[in-house]
């Protein structure tokens, strides 16, 4: 059965990047997070600027631990200590050579859906770096936009939301109650349906469950 979930996966994979080829979006798959974690270090010279955003899925692939012990010029927001440093960072991964981040979701059909709370990361999708690199697991694949904004802000939002115990409704039940205000992990939504600039935006989708 297995077997045969890797296999449909594949084919799926391969449907969504020649959507995303047509959108100026290169895609890439990897049936492992060993094989995504090369074909990304592969995509990145060394001596790059590298930055990156919140992500779980950069860091289940070794991706983030990589670039830190390899041969590059690292803005790690990780180690900042006050939130003035924190923001230093975010601001100088707008002229960072790649950008590492995941998408809240992707449709079939290769439009990427993400949802913020303060943006530094799905502005730095749409503009700055002169690189993005996206680890998309293939548990991330939904048909529609709507269901795509759906599973961010019902599955990925409600997780966040205990994960950084924040006090929003979902914080304690789960479900999205598409709250308003500053405490809303959801401010912001960014919709990418095609790259202005042709290749800038990789995808890479593993046939994993990764992040959330």
């Amino acid at each position: 059965m297995e077997e045969n979930r890797k296999k449909r996966n594949q084919f799926l994979a391969e449907h969504i990047i020649k959507n995303l080829n047509t959108r100026s979006i290169a895609g890439y798959y990897a049936d492992s997070k060993a094989e995504a974690l090369k074909i990304a270090l592969d995509l990145i010279p060394e001596g790059s600027t590298v930055g990156w955003g919140g992500s779980a899925s950069i860091s289940e692939i070794g991706l983030k631990q990589a670039i830190c012990e390899g041969d590059y010029q690292v803005i790690n927001r990780d180690i900042c200590k006050t939130p003035e440093e924190k923001r230093e960072a975010e601001l100088k991964c707008f002229d960072s050579d790649f950008f590492l981040a995941s998408s809240n979701a992707v449709t079939q059909d290769g439009i990427l859906v993400n949802v913020d709370k303060f943006a530094n990361r799905i502005a730095a999708i749409a503009f700055g770096p002169r690189n993005v690199i996206l680890v998309i697991g293939m548990n991330k694949v939904v048909k529609t936009v709507e269901e795509a904004v759906s599973r961010a802000q019902n599955e990925a939002g409600s997780i966040n939301a205990v994960r950084l115990n924040t006090q929003t409704p979902c914080r304690n039940t789960g479900l999205c109650y598409d709250c308003k205000g500053a405490k809303s992990n959801c401010c912001q939504i960014l919709v990418t349906r095609s790259s202005g600039v042709e290749g800038r935006i990789k995808v890479i989708l593993v046939n994993e469950d990764l992040g959330f």
